[in-house]
């Protein structure tokens, strides 16, 4: 089930950005689903978000992954959703689910520059946020 795209919510937007990275491989690691969960039920940001809305959030980035300008829709959703003073979280959150598996694929790259691309993060900014995430992910 997909959503209703009039009731995406600004954490809708902040998770399809998370999912959007996870299945930008096409292979949706645990650990990226682990840190999606766990980034949802403990940010301050999702204090009064229904988790259970997850699921039909990733169907959604899912199914406009498949469509033929599914990902010009899927960043159209997200910059209509999200206020502009979220943008740089977004990134931060999408950040931390591609580095939550210790490895970062070209094609999760890529999309960490789209993201940064379509809303508008400086690359000064994307810089600090992407060492902040490897930081925090770096095992002994």
């Amino acid at each position: 089930m997909t959503l209703d795209h009039s009731s995406f919510s600004a954490c809708d937007a902040l998770v399809s950005v998370m999912v959007a990275v996870s299945a930008s491989d096409s292979e949706m690691r645990t650990a990226e689903l682990l840190a999606i969960e766990r980034i949802v039920n403990h940010m301050p940001v999702f204090g009064k978000y229904d988790s259970d809305r997850i699921r039909s959030v990733s169907q959604t980035v899912i199914t406009l992954f498949e469509e033929e300008d599914g990902l010009d829709a899927l960043f159209g959703l997200i910059r209509d959703a999200l206020p502009e003073r979220l943008y740089e979280t977004a990134y931060a959150l999408a950040c931390d689910v591609a580095a939550a598996d210790g490895r970062l694929t070209d094609d999760e790259a890529e999309m960490l520059r789209e993201i940064r691309y379509q809303l508008d993060v400086s690359r000064l900014h994307a810089a600090a946020i992407e060492l902040a995430a490897q930081l925090r992910h770096r095992t002994v």
